[in-house]
């Protein structure tokens, strides 16, 4: 019996520094499912970014990326984000909308440029479509309604051409569930905090485009794929009621004024 109990206690014993050895491995880096990840949102991102420049037309402008530059460059420096990976498209469209791809393609509308008040509304979009990117969202969303199998096979040399535009479609036209809105708002208040821009902008945006959604609906594409624009309002301020932060303005009241300036020759 003693014996019995001997090998018991061995047996128990080794299994829980198996365990214990188990636990320090890295399977995600052995079994390379980050970098399988990582390939297919590049490759999405590539395909999905081919897809919408065949549609829309892109700003190439210097001025206006330069400014965009400095918006972005204060952003992702506040938070350690790194901005070489972020592919910023400035798009000739009217539509108040900015929405973001896989791999880090970040598009943004004519539309919302213009129809921005000041810079801390133009930056709390830009920070709500970082914290998509960041966290992860795009892969999640895409997953859910198109599932893995189909963006495998979209990535791979047997892709169909109509499934790559459908799931495309799913990604812009859709809106995000309330949870991961929820997230990217948490978030996209924090990246503006960090960078002493005025997270009270993103609320304003959100209210003031709900106030006007029943007028011009046909503009307001941005809040049509995030939807509940007076609720997370009342959210991000309670939010940033728990914040302390010392506001510093990006840009100067010139450097705003020419940005819309020249966003309006468009």
């Amino acid at each position: 019996m003693g014996k019995l109990i001997s090998q018991f206690a061995i047996l128990v014993a080794s299994f829980f520094v198996l365990w214990n050895l188990f636990g320090r491995v890295d399977w995600m880096k052995i079994l390379h499912v980050e970098q399988a990840t990582q390939t297919i949102e590049e490759k999405l991102g590539e395909k999905y970014w081919e897809i919408f420049k065949s549609q829309e037309v892109e700003i190439v402008d210097k001025s206006l990326d330069a400014t965009m530059d400095k918006l972005l460059n204060k952003l992702c420096e506040a938070n350690k984000i790194d901005r070489k990976e972020i592919k910023v498209h400035i798009v000739d469209n009217d539509e108040v909308n900015a929405f973001a791809l896989p791999d880090g393609h970040l598009v943004v509308y004519a539309g919302l440029i213009r129809d921005s008040q000041n810079e801390a509304e133009l930056c709390g979009v830009l920070a709500h479509e970082l914290a998509h990117l960041e966290l992860g969202h795009l892969m999640k969303k895409l997953v859910k309604e198109v599932g893995l199998t189909v963006l495998i096979s979209m990535t791979s040399g047997n892709h169909n051409p109509e499934m790559i535009r459908q799931a495309f479609k799913a990604l812009t036209s859709s809106a995000f569930d309330r949870d991961l809105e929820r997230e990217a708002d948490i978030k996209a208040v924090d990246y503006l905090v960090n960078s002493d821009i005025n997270p009270e902008g993103l609320a304003n945006f959100l209210y003031r485009m709900a106030s006007a959604e029943k007028g011009i609906p046909d503009q307001l594409f941005w809040l049509s794929t995030h939807p509940g624009g007076e609720e997370r309002s009342k959210d991000i301020l309670a939010y940033v009621e728990t914040k302390e932060w010392q506001e510093e303005f990006v840009l100067t009241e010139d450097e705003w004024e020419s940005f819309q300036i020249e966003i309006a020759a468009y």
